[in-house]
């Protein structure tokens, strides 16, 4: 049986870089987002439930009564000394139907939203608490789209081949978003596409202050009535 996670309440505050990759100051988590007590099963669940829905179950096979081919009987019914064959279309014959194949299907498995919230909180805590979680100051969605900008402070502030996501408040309009988007082993996400899966796949994770801001007004503030 997994042990859950203690609450840390003493490693709750994360660096703070601007675009030159210079610390400028410390910001405090939400200890309800990034100190929780939860049980390591629930996020296999999620990976599990995750996985399974990016099945797309589009595989199919035709059977002998699906296939195109012509009707004539191959050769006549007796006195050819092999065994009797009425269609080409059978599966023994090449171009012939499939016996068993694929057929499509739907491949979908359920979580309730509570679940999933708190398969979310697991996996920051996570990454908290293995100290790969930065901050970016909110400056940097006002800057002048520059990919090399973008790489240059990554290389100040991450290890070379590090899977990185970037965490932003929207994609809407977002120069740091089209500024990062074709930098190798650097993914960006908004706060509404973010899961589990993605933070537990990557080595390091940037959020931006607004974008921790909103985090806690989604997951938080919003289900505690």
């Amino acid at each position: 049986m997994e042990k859950p996670i203690k609450k840390n309440t003493s490693n709750l505050k994360i660096p703070v870089y601007n675009l030159e990759g210079e610390i400028v100051k410390e910001l405090s988590l939400p200890k309800t987002i990034f100190s929780v007590k939860t049980s390591l099963a629930l996020v296999a669940q999620y990976t599990k439930v995750y996985l399974t829905n990016q099945r797309q179950g589009n595989a199919s096979a035709k059977t002998r009564g699906e296939v195109q081919g012509t009707t004539k009987k191959v050769y006549k019914q007796k006195g050819t000394g092999r065994a009797r064959h009425g269609s080409m279309k059978a599966p023994i014959f090449k171009g012939g139907g499939v016996v068993g194949g694929p057929l499509p299907k739907e491949y979908l498995l359920k979580m309730n939203k509570k679940q999933k919230r708190i398969a979310l909180f697991h996996s920051l805590t996570t990454q908290l608490n293995n100290k790969n979680i930065i901050g970016l100051t909110d400056d940097s969605l006002k800057m002048k789209i520059s990919t090399q900008k973008i790489s240059q402070l990554l290389k100040k502030t991450t290890k070379a081949e590090e899977k990185i996501l970037i965490v932003i408040p929207k994609t809407e309009s977002n120069t740091l978003f089209l500024s990062s988007r074709n930098i190798a082993n650097v993914s960006v996400s908004n706060i509404h596409s973010l899961n589990p899966f993605m933070i537990l796949t990557t080595n390091k994770i940037i959020f931006l202050e607004k974008s921790l801001t909103d985090l806690e007004n989604l997951f938080v503030k919003k289900n505690e009535n």
